[in-house]
């Protein structure tokens, strides 16, 4: 996608030394552009724990990168102690993403089919590169599964703008490149339907206000911010035509766990009748649960997120300041559950399903 007219994904190999990889530190998003260099495990886990890089399809990506960053330091005689340390660190960051355990279990079982430390290394880094490249054609394939969803939706309107509500940010950010709950925003812009974006500002890390409608900018595409809880009021006014959120992790049954206020925009879509939908590639999927309340572990982060929030001063510096008094106790609970009976459908880089455990196997067969 694009940054100041040119494209970028969110993480890349240097050119010169694939052993150094790039990021887009996201902390600094939307008032610095910075990329930051990755070279050890640590790197790497602390990237994915402190937020540097977020969102499902990118965790993956990164933890794929840094089973290679751990292959590449391997010592020869300890080669599978080392990358299982590694893959216990890369794990231990973050709970709730699928794509976390899905990418390391994807390289382990890579590197394992090789017998000599080049022949591991030079799998550990194709295998890496096929982790990212897949996210970005993958969510690029949820973008034009997507558009017939809104394209649908502008001709009932008759060419009048589709107004689109979001949580948190499934863009481009959260992935490789495209998004997953943007990537059909940005397909129905170009092929010149006319959308709006409502952007919730999503708390507390307001994902929403700083990098979704960065993104949003970036792209040309009109958008308005709102308040966390403006939604529900926007649908009761007819102001919303479609909701489209991502997911972190999505049992095989259809249930959904992303960023923490989606279930209620999910009532307030089903109060109104305005249809929900889950756009996510299909590495998101969980295919060893089926109920998402009970199985799904949910992310609970430190309390400062929640009482310390951080801005752009009149002079120009990042400034964090807190909010309520000090030593408030705080909750910070990461993601909550929208149970399939609330979701239109799920959009998929195959297609769009409803969200059920018969349907869903139908567009993924190998999983029955």
């Amino acid at each position: 996608m694009k940054v100041n007219g040119k494209h970028h994904r969110t993480i890349w190999p240097d050119t010169n030394n694939p052993q150094i990889i790039h990021i887009i530190d996201q902390r600094h998003l939307p008032h610095r552009f910075v990329v930051e260099d990755l070279k050890t495990v640590a790197d790497f886990a602390a990237a994915i724990r402190d937020m540097h890089v977020r969102g499902a399809g990118l965790i993956g990506a990164t933890a794929g990168f840094g089973m290679y960053c751990a292959m590449v330091h391997a010592p020869g005689e300890k080669i599978s102690a080392h990358l299982q340390s590694s893959a216990d660190t890369l794990l231990s960051t973050r709970p709730t993403a699928k794509n976390l355990s899905w990418a390391v279990q994807r390289q382990l079982d890579a590197i394992n089919q090789e017998e000599t430390k080049e022949a591991k290394t030079k799998k550990a880094f194709e295998t890496a590169c096929q982790i990212a490249d897949e996210d970005a054609d993958f969510c690029k394939c949820i973008g034009e599964h997507g558009l017939e969803v809104i394209s649908a939706i502008s001709k009932e309107k008759n060419g009048e703008p589709v107004n689109i509500l979001t949580h948190c940010n499934a863009g481009w950010l959260a992935f490789v490149d495209y998004g997953s709950a943007t990537s059909p925003i940005y397909a129905a812009h170009r092929a010149g339907i006319k959308v709006h974006v409502w952007v919730d500002e999503t708390r507390p890390w307001l994902q929403g206000a700083k990098l979704t409608a960065w993104e949003l900018k970036e792209e040309s595409v009109p958008h308005t911010l709102i308040a966390d809880n403006t939604g529900g009021h926007l649908m009761q006014h007819g102001l919303v035509d479609l909701v489209i959120v991502g997911t972190d992790r999505t049992t095989r049954s259809g249930d959904v766990a992303n960023k923490i206020g989606t279930y209620l925009k999910a009532l307030a879509a089903r109060d109104n009748t305005i249809p929900f939908y889950v756009a996510l590639p299909s590495s998101t999927f969980d295919w060893q649960i089926s109920d998402g309340l009970k199985e799904i572990p949910i992310e609970q982060r430190s309390a400062e997120e929640v009482t310390i929030i951080s801005g752009l001063t009149e002079n120009g510096e990042l400034e964090k300041v807190l909010v309520p008094p000090a030593n408030t106790p705080a909750a910070n609970y990461g993601f909550d559950v929208t149970p399939a009976r609330l979701i239109t459908g799920l959009i998929t880089e195959r297609g769009v399903t409803a969200a059920n455990e018969e349907a869903i196997l139908t567009l993924f067969p190998e999983h029955r």
